[in-house]
């Protein structure tokens, strides 16, 4: 069953594609303009790779394991390589969806996945990973979730994307309902505290939201999907108002996207465990 269940989930990734987003939105194709190549391996113990953020030397990042598994950060290479292992101890891993990263160097753990819309302890961890002896807790619930569980149709509250901006921490909905395909985003401060945001905009998507990042000229938002990735220029303020390129990417299930500069990122893949690189190309 779980086989059959996986291949089903593969063939809709494949047959993903752009024209909705392109016709509801009125993104233009990213086609022609990234050029997206396979550049690592990861290891087995890294198959439910599910965020990515930059590490502490050159070319290499940190990701982790989604939820149920170790409370760990791994820093691999561009190849995939893992060169250690940060063990976090006084965490557990209930649902780590996504990373996040300041530009002081704090990482953002996001303990949001929320798959059934029923979690009461969502959570983002603030850590300094070259001092771990302190930490802040930044304690998140929705203004506009009034049940647990909602109707199948208002399940909108699992958030498994996470981005840092501006001293402010940006959530974004997997939109998991069965009719409305609303991507949320919520904005919450980077510090330890207790919030219950409303959400401040939202965009069409017909395909789930796992991983966002934005570049860091502070300029483009990339949304990453099950089958493709959104595009946004958000150099006049973190909104949904400016949608760029929409670009289908089906590469299985890709749970994390990291920019390494303004144009060019990375993302990983659940299962496969397989890195790829996406390169702007000069289009002018």
């Amino acid at each position: 069953m779980q086989k059959l269940i996986w291949w089903a989930f593969t063939l809709r990734v494949a047959l993903c594609d752009c024209h909705n987003e392109r016709n509801n939105v009125g993104f233009l194709t990213g086609k022609g303009v990234y050029e997206m190549v396979k550049i690592g391996q990861l290891p087995p113990e890294l198959r439910e790779t599910s965020g990515l953020a930059l590490g502490k030397e050159a070319r290499t990042f940190w990701t982790h394991n989604d939820g149920d598994n170790p409370a760990e950060l791994y820093e691999v290479n561009d190849t995939g390589k893992v060169k250690m292992v940060l063990k976090l101890p006084q965490f557990k891993n209930i649902d780590w969806e996504d990373l996040a990263q300041d530009n002081k160097g704090h990482l953002y753990i996001a303990d949001l996945g929320n798959n059934t819309n029923q979690r009461k302890d969502l959570v983002i961890h603030k850590i300094n990973p070259n001092e771990l002896t302190s930490y802040e807790a930044i304690h998140v619930s929705y203004a506009d979730q009034k049940a647990f569980p909602p109707p199948p149709d208002q399940r909108n509250f699992d958030c498994e994307a996470t981005v840092w901006h501006q001293n402010k921490l940006y959530l974004f909905s997997k939109n998991r309902s069965t009719s409305n395909r609303l991507v949320k985003m919520y904005a919450i401060p980077d510090t330890a505290g207790t919030y219950k945001p409303s959400p401040i905009d939202s965009v069409y998507s017909k395909a789930m939201v796992t991983s966002a990042d934005v570049s860091p000229d502070g300029k483009t938002l990339a949304l990453l999907t099950y089958g493709k990735i959104l595009f946004f220029d958000v150099s006049k303020g973190m909104n949904f108002r400016k949608p760029l390129y929409c670009l289908k990417f089906a590469q299985g299930q890709t749970e994390a996207i990291l920019f390494i500069n303004n144009d060019d990122f990375i993302i990983t893949n659940e299962e496969k465990g397989e890195m790829f690189l996406g390169s702007k190309k000069n289009v002018n």
